[in-house]
């Protein structure tokens, strides 16, 4: 192995030694058939997190909103692999963004995907679907994760007040005024909580997806009509 790149190497190893997640030494996460640049500024994309595409690929809609798109994994995904939909992301965080513009740039899909800084359009035109990653972590369970979370990631994207459903709680009766088909990721054991909140905001049909591990991970909620 040359000199330097043992040397880089071992600097790597020693990242690793503090726990910095290997996402972020690396500086890249693959998501489904992309690969994504993550740093400190946003979440590493998680293979639960695929649900919400998944869906996307079933209801085949035209006009997509991811809400909290982080990286922009959600939204650069469904536009990859759905070509003829219109897809807008948004977050809270401009720093997100800047790492969610520059993935769209490098992946070839910065005509695709429109970027807006806000948890949900103030206004315009409806959409088929909302997806939403947004934070549910509980204060309470925030010492028990692992430090890879608790110090490299941002809090502000994961946590979501006492019981972790303050932004979904937020979020729901949004969303329900612009789609007829609401999913969100939601924690282990909020999937029930979150169905009576889409139920309360007129979602008549309400469906839970689990992950690989078999935990309820993607609760759906669908208008009267919706598919």
């Amino acid at each position: 192995m040359p000199a330097g790149a043992g040397r880089r190497f071992g600097e790597m190893v020693r990242r690793r030694l503090r726990r910095e997640p290997v996402a972020y030494i690396l500086g890249r996460r693959g998501f489904r058939g992309i690969e994504l640049a993550v740093d400190r500024r946003v979440l590493i994309p998680r293979p639960e997190t695929e649900l919400l595409v998944e869906l996307a690929l079933e209801l085949r809609p035209r006009t997509v909103l991811d809400a909290g798109t982080g990286s922009g994994a959600i939204a650069l995904a469904i536009a990859d692999e759905l070509p003829g939909c219109e897809v807008i992301a948004t977050d809270a965080s401009g720093a997100a963004l800047e790492v969610a513009r520059a993935n769209a740039e490098r992946l070839g899909l910065a005509g695709r995907v429109d970027f807006v800084e806000a948890m949900l359009p103030p206004s315009g035109p409806g959409f088929d679907l909302v997806v939403a990653n947004l934070p549910y972590v509980a204060e309470g369970d925030w010492p028990s994760l692992q430090p890879e979370v608790t110090e490299w990631e941002p809090r502000e994207a994961l946590l979501g007040g006492a019981d972790g459903l303050d932004v979904i709680r937020v979020a729901i009766p949004a969303a329900a005024g612009i789609a007829p088909v609401l999913a969100l990721e939601v924690g282990v054991g909020q999937a029930g909580a979150v169905g009576e909140l889409l139920f309360g905001a007129g979602f008549g049909a309400v469906e839970t997806r689990v992950d690989l591990a078999g935990a309820p991970r993607v609760v759906v909620g669908a208008r009267d009509g919706a598919a």
